[in-house]
């Protein structure tokens, strides 16, 4: 018996399988998609400097990676760095949270799930993605850089997004910069051995990605990423980086 597909991304990547019952067309999903994509593109096309943050929506407000996460969007934040994440808890909301703090916008792409995922509290513009796909196109365009704190299955997939992008030439001078020495460690050492040691990826490839604790150099890092692409950004006075448009809210659909 066919099961009726849980979510968009479901209905269209497994479209093909016997067990996923098929309830729209080709046709259908193609213009779906395009309505997906035409709203993110209007309702973010007036960004002007803003960095991704990524983490999990699992860390609890106590832990120290979420005041840490808060601190380091505050920083970005108070010097006109537009702040996005995915929107829901855990070190989401402390990004969201921090730029609140420092006074930019604060947005939101949040993703349609089997198990719904709650927007935070605080965000000037929201967004619900029907596809994993399109959120992710939103992520890179409209950032200058990611920041990457631990996380799990949905961080590592847009952190390798990232470093793919980087190392196929498809971005430029975009960074990345891991959050949390401690927790990223084995990663590094895998991607050194025996990724790199047999030969798998490059030595420019391991300079794609930093390793960065303090939120000063977090933010230093992001914003020399941001003037490498042409963004006139100046630290301590946030008017030349924030974008004009004024801040949206409940675009979700």
């Amino acid at each position: 018996m066919n099961e009726r597909p849980r979510t968009p991304d479901e209905e269209i990547l497994q479209a093909q399988a016997p067990v996923v019952e098929s309830v729209r067309s080709d046709e259908e999903r193609i213009e779906r998609i395009a309505r997906e994509l035409k709203r993110g593109f209007d309702l973010l096309g007036d960004c002007g400097c803003a960095v991704s943050i990524f983490g999990s929506a699992r860390t609890p407000r106590d832990d120290p990676m979420y005041e840490l996460a808060r601190e380091v969007a505050r920083e970005l934040s108070q010097d006109g760095m537009e702040i996005i994440t995915g929107g829901g808890p855990g070190i989401m909301e402390a990004a969201n949270r921090g730029a609140k703090d420092g006074g930019s916008r604060s947005i939101g792409l949040n993703i349609e799930l089997p198990f719904e995922q709650h927007e935070n509290h605080y965000l000037d513009v929201e967004l619900t993605c029907h596809y994993f796909f399109t959120r992710k196109l939103f992520f890179v365009r409209y950032s200058v850089g990611f920041v990457v704190f631990p996380g799990g299955f949905g961080t590592l997939d847009e952190l390798f997004e990232a470093l793919t992008l980087s190392q196929t030439g498809k971005t430029r001078h975009f960074p990345v910069v891991l959050v949390g020495s401690d927790y990223w460690r084995g990663l590094l050492d895998w991607l050194e051995d025996p990724a790199l040691a047999e030969h798998m990826i490059s030595p420019p490839d391991l300079e794609l990605v930093q390793v960065l604790d303090e939120p000063h150099h977090i933010a230093a890092e992001i914003f020399r990423g941001a003037e490498l692409q042409g963004f006139p950004c100046r630290r301590g006075d946030g008017s030349a980086a924030r974008g004009d448009g004024a801040a949206a809210r409940g675009a979700s659909g």
